[in-house]
């Protein structure tokens, strides 16, 4: 694909702009690529900026990952860090930039330009947000600034429960800090259903934070000895001598609104399955764009490396077929067809990963869905050290295709989800999940694996084999609820009104129960109430199960449901 004479320039570095810039040399030699990076790095592991504030990382330069002396004599990349583009001229198919150190202006044209201008950190406008003490984390010298006020510091104030969120309270807490979060909506972790998110926020209160749910910042104030006042939608005070705003991100698409880019609904940039902008000479890649949801359609903003790095290697690609092919009607090798949002992160030793959608995705779409929940060993329970694995599936109620999935647990969570993706961009059913083939001995699964028994409840509930009563229906259903779980544990904690009948005794029991009535069955988590479903079903009555037992009505009750 040498094309010689040809100017390939792009706006922002770190993942998808950095991995463009190395795909389109390796794909051509005589290519003259520049690459224009605002800030003083022009390739860095931004996802480890809080285990740097929180000395996990000890030194900075491990979060570089490439530096401009790599590009340039590995690559024969032109790097020029701390230079802004203050302009595109699409008729010239020119670029205006201003270098930060001296203020110089000069013009670069070009053949092709790719825009990664990633996002910025949203900070409302409230009052007081511009006194000093308020941060935002996303670049290194952001973080710089964030160690060096948590040294000097005691009480810090987070503001939004994400994933930075949470993982800046781990290490906040680590440094010795007293930590509060603050979160305005009912739950951390927005990518999850309330009830999967409620483990996380368990695990941070069981680690001290003070977690505040329900609550946002109204003002900032100066404290009168020293630090903040933060003034919350409460109508409450708390005061703080470090505040971290980690309440999302915005796509940097100003540049390209001016040059009168389409952008979409979200503000993101309008692009193809090519990464093309609406101007055939320029694409854009990374968090400034909009991405289509693969299951729901819907465009979304996600700000990810993963396929930030992958729109980089696709944008790389339809470039240089463009300079060889035209628009000839030839389509490139490699395209970018939407994404799952697949995603981890770790808090206090709890992992909690998820991909596809979650149920608020799926109402908004107007999809018809199912879920169901299981809580089963990160390993056989025979093994030493068995932990459990919070699931959660969401798939479709006429066909089976698995729509999204989420777990949280403390080993080997990340894996489970991975395993789900994959399936999921093979566009696969829960029938698929059930008959996977997955590594198995003792210290690492079971036979059957976590995602096949997930596989499995969602086949059996599909062929009528196990029907699922509705969580949501719980507090106003006329049905009796019967508990299988011993007499023991049944006294050590109950759905109020529930009916305590034991699995084993529950043969000699029938009589007991209702023929005109349907009945509702709840055991630990799920396995003994499908017994107890199979034998009952075999007897003529009217029976459904709730999903994951008890331990996700703990869950649900945690999450306010």
């Amino acid at each position: 694909m040498n094309t010689p004479n040809r100017r390939i320039l792009i706006i922002g570095g770190v993942a998808g702009g950095a991995t463009c810039a190395a795909r389109a040399r390796r794909l051509c030699e005589t290519c003259e690529i520049l690459v224009f990076e605002r800030g003083p790095h022009v390739s860095f592991a931004n996802c480890g900026l809080p285990y740097f504030v929180g000395d996990v990382i000890e030194s900075e330069t491990k979060l570089l990952v490439a530096s401009p002396d790599v590009f340039t004599h590995r690559f024969n990349i032109g790097v020029h860090t701390e230079t802004e583009v203050t302009r595109i001229d699409r008729h010239a198919r020119t670029i205006e930039m201003r270098d930060l150190k001296t203020g110089a202006m000069r013009q670069e044209p070009y053949d092709a330009l790719v825009l990664a201008t990633g996002a910025k950190p949203v900070r409302p406008p409230l009052p007081g947000i511009d006194l000093p003490g308020i941060h935002v984390l996303r670049t290194i010298p952001d973080s710089r600034k964030i160690k060096a006020a948590a040294a000097n510091a005691s009480r810090a104030l987070l503001v939004g429960g994400g994933f930075i969120g949470l993982e800046m309270a781990e290490n906040l807490v680590g440094l010795g800090l007293e930590v509060t979060l603050l979160e305005l909506a009912d739950q951390v972790l927005p990518p999850l259903d309330p009830e999967m998110a409620a483990y996380a926020a368990e695990r941070l209160k069981s680690r001290g934070v003070s977690l505040r749910l329900g609550e946002g910042v109204a003002a900032f104030e100066r404290h009168p000895e020293r630090g903040l006042n933060v003034l919350t939608s409460k109508g409450e005070t708390i005061a703080a001598d470090l505040v971290i705003l980690g309440i999302g991100v915005r796509p940097e698409s100003a540049l390209a609104a001016d040059a009168g880019l389409e952008l979409g609904a979200l503000g993101g940039i309008r692009v193809d399955e090519y990464m093309r902008t609406s101007d055939p000479a320029i694409w854009a890649v990374g968090d400034v764009v909009e991405v289509k949801n693969r299951v729901t359609g819907e465009w979304q903003l996600v700000p990810l490396a993963g396929p930030a790095n992958r729109q980089g290697r696709v944008a790389a690609t339809a470039i240089l077929h463009h300079f060889s092919y035209g628009d000839d009607g030839t389509p490139p090798p490699l395209k970018f067809e939407g994404v799952l949002g697949t995603a981890v992160c770790e808090v206090f030793g709890l992992t909690i990963a998820c991909t596809g959608a979650n149920e608020k995705q799926l109402r908004r779409a107007g999809m018809n869905y199912q879920e169901i929940f299981l809580h089963p060993g990160h390993h056989v329970s025979y093994f030493p050290g068995a932990k459990p694995i919070h699931m959660k599936l969401l798939f479709s109620e006429t066909d089976g295709r698995i729509l999204g999935a989420q777990a949280v647990g403390e080993l080997d969570v990340a894996r489970r989800i991975d395993v789900i993706a994959t399936a999921m961009m093979q566009g696969a059913s829960v029938f698929d999940l059930e008959d996977l083939e997955l590594c198995y001995a003792p210290q690492f699964g079971a036979a059957k694996d976590p995602v096949n028994l997930a596989g499995m409840i969602a086949a059996n509930h599909l062929r009528r084999d196990l029907p699922l009563a509705d969580w949501e229906e719980l507090a106003t259903t006329p049905a009796l609820l019967v508990d299988v779980r011993s007499e023991t544990e049944f006294a050590g904690g109950h759905i109020p009104n529930a009916r305590n009948l034991p699995l084993e005794t529950l043969r000699d029991r029938l009589h007991e129960l209702p023929q005109d009535r349907e009945i509702w069955l709840i055991c630990g988590v799920g396995q003994r109430a499908y017994y107890a479903f199979r034998l009952l079903m075999q007897n003529g009555l009217q029976v459904k199960v709730l999903s994951g037992g008890m331990q996700t009505y703990q869950a649900r009750m945690h999450a306010g449901g």
